[in-house]
This record gives structure tokens, sequence and C-alpha cells, in this order.
């Protein structure tokens, strides 16, 4: 295949996939229940979010969820404030028990190569023990239960334990550092600390005993705390805590996971009103203190079982796989698979180890249907020129999903001829705001190069210009402008909602600002051109990073690379340019020229940069994303102390090595 160029047909989906897929099925129950029929898929998203009280409770009543009033879906239209489903009771966790107890619910694999399953059986049953022990630790309705926990089944079990009795949970992966857990946990005092006490990642052993000691001490809300012994084929399996100071060992209670889980006891369920607190997710916090967001049993409920049914068109036949880790949103989207009846596939351990071909290989060995990924993984494994498809069985692989940043088109070209030409790869957008993708796929439409397939169900999203006017075929700031059940129900210890109503609807009163530069072409595809706070401004020419990007993602010579323009009002200030060259490579004249030419000719003479600067690796945070913002403010002249927490990021020494690098003139 040659390469495409952006909006090139790559797939079409069959008749047989279009007509047999969830959301053909849910169109058909609308049109025998309902009366409703619509010609394509552009009918049916426009009667989703011009009908929000019809469509939702179509939702509601399609995915059986129980008897609810036909006249109180959603009590007020606004944003913020919207208030859905106000006289129904449910647990979240309840979705989980229509599924035959025989069927496989999760695997579990480690980059050691362990591996583990259970059934529903027997999901519920270690849930059912685990609620019971946190409930003998004095676990309430409303209390916190948190974790610091690797991707493996114990941190899953202790989810739905806390969500079975109405807690709420939050997690944070072991590889944070003490300053960041506590930065996010210590906001909203824990009951509960589970922790495992150390991990494996990329062939190496990383002992954590002594920071989970450092969080027990400090964090006075804690009245205990349980410990998760290693099992992955490292140090032994019975690992003790870390003696912790003598005043939080008078106050903590210390058990292990198994004595925790030790006491069969029956799954009962906590019924709660539909925005009853579930979660807590953070922000990353790489540019201040992570803001605490709340999202609700009902909201989550209602959108993973639309957006995973009907989107990811999953069910009960597949096997769900998405890489994360416990900080990142896409834990708790992966987790959602159960609600639908698919089998959740778990990875604990690095992308990369022994080499960028172990999700491949675990892809096939689990006969992986849907396997999800960032697009900054999808990229290297193109640069490191593997062909997975040709390396291993991959016929039981339908799906291909990316996200975490755009991908472009020489990533989907990657994709379709290295992976497979028969799988719909659904490039999406959303965030740990509303915990989902509202710009996203569907197994009914086409997939164009270098664009996400469609506006999702239930999401209003369009792309406003200043002024608040709607875009089409523009750029513009990406905006939800009708409320959703996902929305967040309030950011944590923020009683007015001032904080919450700063984040989203400061721009635009009573509509949602995501914070991306969107495009939504006639025919109702996507094209995310990154944040709008990291815009580039050249003479007048405003750009999004990700368009950057695209034009020079294509040279051999470079392996990864990020822009930043510190230019002011007046255009004061330079368009950076860092790159990191491909092994073989160094920045040199030619290499520079090379550059220079071909932002000249892809993109316009005003971006060819200022400065453009070699170095080691981009800096990232923990999910990947490239720290364009905090650079800026950094090349500005903010302290970085001001600026960044190195603890949010992957590759802190990336960051220090960055700015080392920059000239001093």
């Amino acid at each position: 295949m040659s390469a495409s160029s952006p909006g090139d047909l790559l797939w079409t989906p069959s008749r047989e996939r279009s007509e047999g897929s969830q959301i053909a099925r849910y169109s058909r129950w609308l049109e025998r229940e309902r009366g409703r029929a619509f010609a394509d898929y552009s009918a049916l998203w426009r009667y989703s979010v011009e009908q929000l009280e019809d469509f939702w409770g179509s939702i509601w009543d399609y995915f059986e969820l129980g008897p609810r009033s036909s006249s109180s879906v959603l009590e007020q239209r606004v944003m913020p404030g919207a208030r859905w489903f106000p006289d129904v009771s449910l647990n979240y966790v309840e979705r989980l028990l229509r599924w035959p107890g025989t069927q496989c619910a999760v695997v579990h694999r480690s980059e050691s190569g362990s591996r583990h399953e259970l059934s529903y059986a027997e999901l519920v049953d270690r849930v059912g023990r685990c609620r019971a022990g946190l409930r003998r630790l004095g676990v309430e309705r409303g209390d916190r239960v948190v974790g610091y926990v690797t991707n493996g089944p114990e941190a899953l079990i202790t989810f739905l334990a806390t969500a079975s009795l109405g807690a709420i949970w939050s997690s944070c992966p072991p590889e944070f550092g003490v300053e960041s857990v506590l930065d996010r946990f210590s906001q909203i005092s824990p009951k509960v600390l589970v922790a495992c006490q150390g991990y494996h990642y990329g062939g190496k052993h990383f002992d954590r005993r002594a920071e989970v000691a450092r969080l027990r001490a400090a964090l006075g809300s804690l009245q205990a705390a349980v410990s998760i012994a290693e099992g992955h084929g490292g140090p032994p399996t019975v690992t003790p805590m870390a003696p912790a100071s003598a005043a939080a060992q008078a106050t903590v209670a210390e058990l292990s996971f198994a004595e925790l889980c030790a006491v069969p006891a029956p799954l009962e369920l906590e019924l709660v009103p539909f925005d009853h607190p579930l979660w807590i997710l953070f922000s990353s916090g790489t540019t201040g203190l992570p803001k605490p967001i709340v999202h609700g049993h009902g909201g989550m409920l209602l959108e993973h079982l639309k957006v995973l049914a009907l989107h990811s068109d999953l069910g009960p036949r597949d096997r769900f796989f998405w890489f994360s880790t416990t900080g990142w949103m896409m834990w708790n989207y992966l987790i959602g698979g159960l609600l639908v009846g698919a089998t959740v596939v778990l990875y604990d351990g690095s992308p990369g180890h022994p080499d960028l071909s172990a999700l491949w290989r675990l892809a096939a060995e689990e006969k992986v249907t849907y396997f999800g990924c960032s697009a900054p993984f999808l990229m290297a494994c193109r640069a490191a020129g593997i062909r997975p498809g040709e390396l291993w069985d991959l016929s039981a692989l339908r799906s291909v999903g990316s996200t975490g940043a755009p991908l472009p088109s020489s990533g989907f070209d990657w994709v379709y001829e290295a992976v497979s030409k028969d799988v719909l790869l659904g490039s999406v957008s959303g965030g740990t705001d509303l915990c989902t993708a509202f710009v996203g796929s569907c197994p009914l439409l086409p997939v164009h190069s270098g664009e996400l397939q469609c506006l999702a169900l239930g999401a209003k999203v369009q792309a406003f210009d200043t002024t608040g006017k709607p875009l089409v075929g523009e750029v513009g700031e990406l905006v939800i402008s009708e409320p959703m059940p996902c929305m967040p129900v309030c950011f944590w210890n923020d009683p007015d909602g001032h904080r919450y109503r700063d984040s989203y609807f400061d721009r635009y009163p009573g509509v949602w600002r995501h914070g991306d530069w969107i495009q939504i072409t006639e025919r109702g595809s996507a094209i995310i051109s990154g944040r709008s706070d990291a815009t580039l401004n050249r003479g007048g020419v405003r750009m999004g990073t990700s368009e950057f990007y695209r034009a020079i993602e294509h040279l051999p010579q470079l392996r990864d690379s990020v822009v930043v323009d510190t230019s002011d009002s007046d255009g004061q200030g330079k368009l950076w340019l860092f790159v990191a060259p491909a092994a073989g490579y160094t920045l040199d004249a030619a290499l520079l020229a090379t550059i220079k030419q071909t932002l000249r000719s892809k993109l316009s003479p005003r971006h060819v940069p200022d400065e453009i600067v070699a170095i080691k690796e981009v800096p990232r945070t923990l999910s990947g994303k490239k720290l364009e913002v905090p650079i800026k403010r950094l090349l500005g002249g903010a302290p970085l102390d001001q600026v960044v927490n190195p603890g949010t990021l992957q590759n802190p020494e990336a960051l220090f090595d960055l700015l080392a690098a920059v000239p001093r003139r």
C-alpha cells in the first residue's frame, strides 16, 4: 500500500459486519419498539443529541437496566447542573451479575509470563469476599478506598467491592512517586489504602515498600492498610510491609489482601442514586494540583454501555484489551468491558519488554478481538519496523483502538499494512474529564486516513469559533453543547462548584469547552489538532501541534518531536522544535535542511522553527502525552516548581535534558 493522504478511504465494513453489529441491532430495536427509523448514522446521531431524554431513556430500556419513571430522564437541560434519572436507584456493579458464571470474565497477564483467569462466578465470589473484608474494616457508603496498585485482578476486585458498598474508589499506579500520590489521595481523605509492595517493569523489579510506608504515615485519614503480595515470578510471594512510624502503627490496621478476602460472603449491593459517586479520577497534575474529578454510578453505567456496545461493538464473545495503568482513565474504560459481558484482558508490565512485539504476541495468544493502545505506541511499532500480522496469528482481531494523541495518516497506513487489512481502526478522543471517548468509532462507517470516524451518540460535539459560532470544515474549539450523563458529578472539595465551572465553562457559558482543536468534516468525521492552549500562531496563521507533527513524522531520520511556540500577542518569542533523531542519525546540517524544507513545503514558510534542538527523548506524562504546555511555560521563564511536578512524568530526566539542551544566548 502506498502512503495515504489525509481523508483517503482505507476501510469499509462488510455488509455482514455492519448489519450484525450491536449498533445495527439497537437501530432495529428503536424502529420496532419506538417507531423510530433512521436512514444512516448521521440521522441517528442527530436524534441522539436533539432528543436527549428520549435517546438516553432508550439506552436505559435497551440494556434492560430496570424500572424507571418515563417522565424523569433529565430534570433540567442545562450545563453545569443537569440532573439525570433523579428517581432511580442502582449500582454499577449490578450489571456484572447477569452474565453466565462459567463465562471467562478476566485474563491477567504479566510481562514475566504469568497468566491467570477468572470466570464471572469466580470474580463475583472474590468481590463478595473483598466486600465483606472492607465492611469489617468499617468501610461504608461514601467512604474512600484508594489503590496504589498495578493492573492486576486485585485492583479490579477491590474497585468492584468498593463500588458495591456505595464507597468511592481512586487509584494510582506504583510507578507514581510519593509526592504525586499524596497530591491526589490527600485531597480525598481515604479510609483504606490497598497497596502493592513492588512491581515489575521493563525486566526490572521495583521495591515500593518504603514508598507505601511513607503513604501510610502521611495519610492521616487512614484506618487500614492492605498489602498485596507479589506473585509474578520475582521476589517472594509474601512481602511484608516496611515498618511504619509508631504513630501510624497505633492507628492504622494492617493486613494482607489474602486476609481481607479470607471469608466467603455473598455479593450484596448498596443501591444508590444515579449520581452517587463511583470513582474519583485525577487530571494529570503536570501544571498544578490534580483536579479530583467525581463520576457517578449511573453516568458511567449508561455511557460505558453505550460506547462499548454500540461504538466499539463489544459483547459476550469478545476479548477486550487496552494497554493501561491504573492511573489512566483507560483502565476504567477497559474494565467497563465487564458491563457488556466481554472478557477483559489485563496486562501488567511494559509494552516494550522484551520488545515492541510483546503486546501483539499477547493479542495472538489470547485471541484478542479488540486491541487498544496509545497512538505513540503504534507510531513506535511503525518506527521499529515490526509487522505483527506476519509474525503472529491475529485472525481473531476485529478492531484496533488508538487514543492518547492524534494518530497521523502514516499510523493508519501502518496498521492496515502491518497488522491487518480488515480491522476497524478506531482513532478515538475523549478524556479523563468524562471518562469516555466522545469522538470515536462506529462499525457502520468507513475509515478515512487521519480521521476519527464519527461524533459519538449522545455527544453534541461541535467546533466553535471565538464568538461561539459553530464551524464545519474549519478548525475550532472542541465543545459539547448539550449535557451528557457522564459529565462529572462535581470536583471533590469544591462545594460551590467554582473550580468545576472555571475548568470547563469559562469561555462559553453553558457550553463545555474541552481544550482541544477539532475540525468536523462535511461527512461527520473529525480531525483533532492538539490542545488549544498549545496552539502555534505564526504571522496570524494558527495551527494545532498535531498538524506540525504530521508534516514531519514521516521522516526516517526522526524518532520523535515536540513543538512549542513562545510568541506573545505582539509576536515576541520563538517557535521551538525539539527533535529526537532516530538511531544512527544526528542533527547535522543536512537533517536541519531537510526538516526546514519539509515544513516550508507542507505547512508554510512561517512555520519553519526559529530554533531546532536535538534531544534524547520527548518528555511525556505518565499517560504518554507530550509535555507541550509546560515546556512552553518553562521556556517563557516560569520556575520549574511552579510549572510541572516531575513525579507526574514517565521520563522526568527527559525534561531536564531538554532544558539543558536549550541554547543560552
